[in-house]
């Protein structure tokens, strides 16, 4: 079931053709998550990046994947609640490295690798969006926006059609959301909303992804996350690439 390369416009290949790590190159005591040290690394082993943007109380776009910063920081307190001057005093994982800016992201990766940008938002759509659009409008590398909200994936579609889009999805077993909201969004229901040029659904549920979607190769289907060889071997089947985390793909045979 692996997609066909020629299905792929040229301008999307980087999505196959790159390894694509999650959160950066990390490693929790010296390089964690979404830090500097995480993204350097992956530039220096030449893998594209996942990674998250949040937006702060007072509108600074922030790189950190949690909706809290407790089991980052060791700080109680919603990442959307806290201002930057609140977040800057913050060290990760009890390392040195701290909660990076996404304009300083941009500006240490300048375009060496590509980047895959998770919009974090489950609330109205707009001021997030709007300041990473306006970020993103000068930066010469290859990227692409992603969001688990069809409404922020749309939002991309109306006000910048040329970025390249993805949905998000999966079970959302451990989410707390509406039956029917589940239902739409596990299904991609929304999809005729957001349009978006490929999808990326959790790869331990693979099996249960839509068959219109399965069986439609017009749909560029990712996945993630893959934690060891094996289950990025096993998705890889299925998908034109795998995100992955705590192991080096690099040698495996594909």
């Amino acid at each position: 079931m692996t997609k066909e390369k020629s299905a792929i416009p040229e301008e999307l290949k980087w999505l196959q053709d790159y390894y694509i790590t999650h959160r950066g190159y990390h490693c929790p005591e010296k390089a964690p998550e979404n830090s500097i040290k995480a993204f350097t690394r992956a530039v220096e082993k030449g893998f594209a990046i996942e990674l998250d943007i949040h937006l702060t109380k007072d509108q600074r776009v922030v790189v950190f994947h949690d909706d809290d910063l407790e089991r980052m920081t060791g700080y109680s307190k919603k990442t959307t609640q806290c201002t930057w001057d609140e977040m800057r005093a913050l060290t990760l994982l009890g390392t040195q490295e701290k909660i990076p800016l996404f304009k300083d992201v941009l500006k240490l990766i300048d375009g060496r690798v590509p980047l895959l940008i998770e919009i974090k938002n489950r609330g109205k759509v707009g001021a997030l969006e709007k300041k990473a659009d306006e970020l993103l409008r000068n930066y010469n590398g290859a990227f692409a926006i992603q969001s688990f909200n069809p409404y922020s994936v749309a939002w991309f579609k109306e006000h910048s059609p040329k970025i390249t889009r993805g949905q998000l999805s999966g079970m959302f077993v451990n989410e707390n959301l509406p039956f029917y909201k589940k239902f739409l969004l596990k299904n991609l229901l929304l999809n005729h909303v957001s349009k978006p040029h490929f999808i990326n659904y959790d790869i331990e549920y693979l099996s249960r992804l839509p068959g219109r979607i399965q069986n439609n190769k017009a749909h560029i289907l990712l996945g993630y996350t893959a934690t060891n060889p094996e289950a990025y071997a096993r998705a890889m089947e299925k998908c034109i690439n795998v995100i992955f985390e705590g192991f080096n793909p690099k040698g495996l045979i594909l």
